[in-house]
């Protein structure tokens, strides 16, 4: 969950939402990513799904059997619908999504018996420095407005 945090932070310097997610295969990290939807205007540009893109191209498969995936905030429905499609075996959240949260708070997507693949899901891992690192970034945000367009 460190390198799925230090992943975050470096979203947060880029001006991004800081969510962070890594990949990680018999104790190695094969996949790294962080929220680029602004820098990219592209609307699933998420952290989770840059990360399996990364371990895809990396191990050469898109299936990620033996997989366990990082993630600082609960993944979204788009993601837990990739996390499903990718086959990982278990899923590591920091902090709930009370707005989009798709794997335990708002849906149960990873472990939805309808469907073809489900995946353990381990909620809360070091949830207060997730958490904070989000909040730091919208506080940030908030104390810019009412500043001129595109001011930092």
């Amino acid at each position: 969950m460190r390198a799925a945090l230090a992943e975050a932070a470096a979203a947060a310097r880029l001006g991004e939402v800081p969510v962070g997610a890594v990949v990680v295969m018999n104790g190695r990290v094969v996949g790294r990513g962080r929220n680029l939807r602004e820098r990219s205007q592209d609307p699933s540009a998420h952290a989770e799904l840059i990360a399996v893109r990364a371990a895809a191209a990396r191990l050469g498969t898109w299936r990620l059997s033996g997989a366990t995936v990082y993630v600082t905030l609960e993944p979204c429905p788009m993601c837990a619908g990739a996390l499903v499609n990718a086959r990982v075996d278990r899923v590591v959240w920091g902090c709930d999504d009370p707005k989009a949260g798709a794997t335990r708070t708002l849906f149960a997507i990873g472990s939805d018996p309808r469907l073809n693949h489900r995946f353990e899901c381990t909620p809360g891992v070091l949830a207060d420095e997730c958490a904070a690192e989000l909040s730091a970034f919208f506080a940030a945000v908030r104390g810019r407005r009412g500043r001129a367009p595109g001011a930092r």
